[in-house]
C-alpha cells in the first residue's frame, strides 16, 4: 500500500505550525498506524530530517499515551479503538490521511501531534485520596456489593485518561473523564467517606483548567476506545448538585 499523509508539524509550544505532506511507501496492511509512522521517521532520519514526534507506550490499547486527530477523528475511524491498535488495514491503498494533535486550550501543543494532557493529572490529584482502613487482605465477599453496581463501576475505571473525548467536543469539555473519574468511587462503599468533597473537587478543578462545559451532544462517548457511557456525566452532575446543597446548609 501507499499512504499520502499530511501531518501537523510544530517545533514547540510558541512556534508556527503546518500541515506537510510526506508518503508512506510499501505499508503492509497488518500494520498498525504507529507501525506505519515509525517506518515513515526511519525514512525522515536516514535523510537527515527531523522524525515526527507522537506519543506511545504500551501500544496495546491500555495505557492512553497515544493519541491524535485522523481525518479529524480521534484515534481514527475504527470505534472503540485506540489509534496503536488501528490498522492500516482500515484504510485504501492511495488514500490520504491528515494527522494532526488534540486541539484544546488545556491541550497545549508540545511538539507535533504530542500535547501535554497533565490536566487531567491535576484533575485526579484534586479528587485526594480514600480514607479507608488497610491492614489484612479481606476475603472477596467481605464486603457486598450488587453486581449492577459493580458492572457500572468497572465500566467507568475502563477509563485510559487518553484525552479522545475532549478532541471531539466542541466546547473541549473533559466531562466524560472526569464523570468517569467521579463515578467509579461514588459507586463504590471504598470512595463513600470524601464522596461528595471529592466531586466538587474534581469538577472545580476542570473548570480551572480551561475545559469547556458539557453540552450533551456525545461526541465524546462515540469516540472513547474505551465506550464509556456518558451517563457518567449525568450522575456527576447529580453528584455535583447535592453536594453543593449539602455544603449550603
Amino acid at each position: 500500500m501507499r499512504i499520502n499523509l499530511r501531518v501537523w508539524r510544530q517545533a514547540g509550544p510558541d512556534k508556527p505550525g503546518k500541515l506537510v505532506d510526506y508518503r508512506a511507501e510499501n505499508v503492509s496492511p497488518d500494520m498498525s498506524f504507529l507501525e506505519m509512522l515509525d517506518v515513515v521517521n526511519e525514512g525522515l532520519i536516514a535523510k537527515g530530517e527531523d522524525s515526527i514526534a507522537f506519543d506511545s507506550d504500551c501500544r496495546e490499547g491500555i495505557c492512553g499515551t497515544c493519541g491524535f486527530m485522523v481525518d479529524g477523528i480521534p484515534h481514527g475511524p475504527m470505534r472503540a479503538t485506540t489509534v496503536c491498535q488501528l490498522h492500516m488495514r482500515s484504510f485504501k491503498d492511495g488514500d490520504t490521511l491528515t494527522l494532526e494533535p488534540w486541539r484544546a486550550k488545556a491541550f497545549p501543543i508540545i511538539k507535533d501531534l504530542v500535547v501535554d494532557r497533565s490536566s487531567m493529572d491535576r484533575i485526579i490529584q484534586a479528587g485526594g485520596y480514600t480514607s479507608v482502613n488497610v491492614g489484612g487482605a479481606q476475603d472477596g465477599n467481605a464486603i457486598l456489593i450488587a453486581k449492577p453496581t459493580i458492572e457500572q463501576a468497572m465500566d467507568s475505571a475502563q477509563c485510559i485518561q487518553c484525552g479522545a473525548c475532549v478532541a471531539a467536543c466542541k466546547n473541549a469539555s473533559a466531562a466524560l473523564f472526569t464523570s468517569a473519574k467521579v463515578s467509579h468511587l461514588a459507586l463504590l462503599p471504598q470512595g463513600q467517606v470524601e464522596r461528595y468533597s471529592r466531586v466538587v473537587k474534581m469538577v472545580d478543578r476542570h473548570d480551572a483548567e480551561g475545559f469547556g462545559s458539557c453540552s450533551n451532544e456525545a461526541e465524546c462517548e462515540a469516540v472513547c476506545p474505551k465506550e464509556i457511557s456518558i451517563t457518567n456525566i449525568a450522575r456527576m452532575n447529580r453528584e455535583y448538585l447535592k453536594a453543593t446543597l449539602l455544603r449550603g446548609r
